[in-house]
């Protein structure tokens, strides 16, 4: 069996986003830059099914500029075997990075694709229900546990009303949540290892994928301040505000 395990450079989540003076953007010029959290729970899994002997290759791709090939190496020291990056300058959306990897995935032929539920930046949750929409494959979203049997997934997914277990065939999309597992350290050790491994490196414009943008972005501001909240004297009081103010009871 062989994972394809699709991984996003965003903006670190610890970093605190501000945004351009002219409204074009958010500022990432000498900003920490990050795997996407649900990325990592996705290529933990991958080799979490590898050490378990139910997979033989994991393989990292990841789509956009040069230095997204850190994330790729990162993947790489965490355990996945090689690596893949598809070159593409700008704001690549989700329908364009699905069709990147619907071409990667007619090329590479794996049984499993996983990625994570949604990334961080733009926070579409798109790919990987686009991505199964094109290759015409069973998907599994929001996954917090996945059972490898003989010729299926059984997958436990987190939806509003609690958890919902279903069992696709593979081939199959998989999408990661958070509570999926617990993504490790890359040790030192593993960190020069990943520099020996290999990472292809092709351009979008080599697969015939047109990642022009279809959505125009206007402008982007910060949300507006929170007011500051009140204080009460007494639990009486509270509930007269809530009832005369709020009108929430």
């Amino acid at each position: 069996m062989k994972i394809l395990v699709a991984v996003k450079r965003v903006i670190d989540y610890n970093v605190q986003i501000r945004v351009k003076e002219d409204g074009s953007g958010v500022i990432t010029d000498n900003v920490k830059m990050s795997t996407n959290p649900p990325d990592d729970n996705a290529i933990e899994e991958a080799v979490k099914i590898k050490e378990a002997g139910k997979a033989t290759e994991v393989v990292a791709i990841s789509v956009g500029e040069e230095k997204a090939q850190e994330t790729v190496r990162k993947a790489l020291a965490v355990g996945a075997d090689r690596g893949i990056l598809v070159k593409a300058d700008g704001v690549i959306e989700p329908l364009a990075v699905s069709k990147i990897l619907q071409k990667v995935v007619e090329k590479e032929k794996p049984d499993l694709v996983f990625m994570g539920k949604q990334a961080i930046d733009d926070d579409c949750n798109q790919t990987g229900q686009m991505l199964a929409a094109l290759l015409n494959w069973p998907q599994a979203t929001f996954a917090s546990k996945i059972e490898v049997k003989d010729k299926s997934l059984e997958v436990t997914r987190e939806i509003d009303e609690g958890l919902e277990t279903i069992e696709v065939n593979v081939p199959a999309i998989v999408t990661c949540d958070l509570r999926l597992n617990e993504p490790r350290y890359a040790s030192l050790p593993n960190i020069m290892k990943a520099k020996k491994k290999p990472i292809e490196q092709i351009t979008a414009s080599d697969l015939g994928v047109d990642t022009k943008p279809r959505i125009e972005q206007i402008k982007v501001e910060e949300p507006p301040k929170r007011k500051a909240g009140i204080k009460v004297a007494t639990v009486e009081e509270l509930v007269q505000k809530l009832k005369n103010e709020a009108k929430v009871i």
